[in-house]
Order: structure tokens, then sequence, then C-alpha cells
């Protein structure tokens, strides 16, 4: 039996068009309010059309030594062309690309998972240290 981790793909985001790229800053303040930013393909655009999108981002935090994660947010994307006229015919393309603020109260690490209609399911990680 394989678990939902061997179903997750991981790549260098300067590479690979479907992992997600996490824009934060490296530490931050213990309770203090910081923005963080969410994009797929920053090097290498992800096509975004009706046969070829990402549906959604998700993005979770991991506190450091436990044992839980937490999900911060889910982000779904609906507009990838579609039409009565066909498809790619519609006038509505969004963009995988996310912005939302957060606190933390200890440090971890921020996971976000994209999800290709076609290619599945990609992740990236980056920690989040808590400044002294």
């Amino acid at each position: 039996m394989s678990g939902i981790g061997e179903r997750i793909q991981q790549a260098d985001w300067k590479k690979e068009k479907h992992a997600p790229v996490i824009h934060c800053p490296d530490a931050v303040v213990a309770g203090q309010a910081f923005e963080i930013k969410v994009n797929i393909g920053e090097e290498i655009a992800h096509p975004n059309t009706t046969e070829h999108h990402i549906s959604y981002i998700t993005v979770f935090f991991h506190p450091e030594g436990e044992k839980f994660t937490y999900q911060v947010g889910h982000f779904e994307f609906s507009g990838h062309g579609e039409a009565v006229a066909g498809p790619n015919q519609g006038p509505v393309y969004t963009e995988p690309s996310v912005v939302a603020m957060m606190k933390l109260s200890k440090p971890g690490t921020l996971h976000a998972v994209s999800f290709c209609n076609i290619h599945g399911l990609w992740e990236s990680e980056k920690e989040i240290k808590i400044a002294a």
C-alpha cells in the first residue's frame, strides 16, 4: 500500500512549471503579521487553458517539533477560458497566484501544494524561523 506522499511530486521551481514557489521572509517576529505569496510558473510559465491548468493551491504550516500540520488557506482557480462557445473562448483566465497574511508563534515549515488537472499534485516547502 502506498501513501499520499508517494503521489506528491517535488522539483526545483526554476526548472519545473508545476512546483509552487513560496515567497515570504526567512524569519519573522512572533505574533506579527507577515505576507506570504505562492505562485506557479515563476521561471517557466504554466499553461492556463481549459485543457491544462492549475485548479488550486493549498498552504499548510507545520510547527517545529509538533506532530500535526495546520491548514493556512485553500485557494481555487475557476476561470480557465471555458465558455458556451467552446474551450478557450471564455472571457476569464485566472492566474495561479495567491497572497495571504499570517502570524506565527513558533518556527516551522510552510508547505504549498498545487494541483494540475493533467500532472497531479506538486509540493514545495520553506522553513520559517522566529527572529530573536
